[in-house]
């Protein structure tokens, strides 16, 4: 039997007080572990500490963009890149240690059963450190939006903590996905949902940043919230239309 292929992508933009400590971490984990960091053109170096992580370890590889270009194209270049690296699993998630690694060899058993696992916040009450009531809000309420409108049943519908069979990935047109942020992870999950893949959600502690600033922002907050009727109606004009048109 092939043994398994995992590789997690981690975007990033100037993360280098803690890129090493993230990789060595998520290498640990197990010897098959691979991961791709995806780097916008780093001001503080980050891509090339990178580079030395990968000549060191012979598990890291880099993908090198021009300049900050947004978090959901970062994810869709990772994800094809990772695909053709071989992967069989792709886990997306942050390079500032919200997300804590030791959580990914549980969502590799969970894709035993699911095509797509999400690390939620939400899934047993609130589980989110050092984040102001305000923001905590914004996220929770968000989750409760997206599922009124698209008719999700996630309980979290904006982490960014996840992992994909490889199969899922590809049965999406990730070339038709240009969402960013909150709107990405919402558009990738709602895909899922209409091609019929399995979605299990886990639940995780969301630790705000231990390094750097949060790159949130307004744009972002009302990107997300036309995205989920965007998302709606484009899934009802399909449903009505005839087939080939639309």
């Amino acid at each position: 039997m092939k043994p398994i292929k995992p590789i997690v992508v981690i975007p990033t933009y100037n993360e280098r007080d803690n890129l090493e400590k993230l990789v060595r971490q998520v290498l640990a984990l197990h010897p098959a572990l691979e991961l791709l960091v995806v780097d916008d053109n780093s001001p503080d170096g980050t891509g090339d500490l990178a580079e030395s992580l990968a000549a060191e370890t012979g598990r890291v590889s880099v993908l090198h963009r021009s300049g900050k270009l947004g978090l959901g194209s970062a994810y869709r270049e990772g994800f094809a890149r990772a695909l053709a690296m071989g992967a069989d699993l792709v886990v997306q998630m942050d390079a500032d240690f919200s997300h804590d690694p030791a959580m990914i060899p549980y969502f590799f058993e969970e894709t035993r059963q699911a095509d797509l696992v999400i690390g939620s916040r939400y899934l047993n009450g609130v589980s989110v450190v050092n984040w102001p009531l305000r923001r905590l809000m914004l996220s929770y309420f968000a989750s409760v939006y997206t599922r009124v409108i698209t008719g999700l049943t996630i309980s979290d519908c904006t982490s960014g903590f996840k992992c994909f069979r490889a199969e899922t990935l590809k049965g999406i047109d990730l070339s038709s996905i240009r969402s960013d942020g909150y709107s990405f992870q919402i558009e990738m999950n709602y895909r899922c949902k209409e091609k019929g893949f399995r979605i299990s959600e886990v639940p995780i502690i969301f630790i705000d940043r231990h390094a750097g600033t949060s790159k949130m922002s307004k744009k972002i907050v009302r990107e997300a919230v036309l995205m989920v009727w965007k998302l709606k109606l484009g899934s009802l004009l399909r449903a009505v239309l005839p087939k080939g048109r639309g």
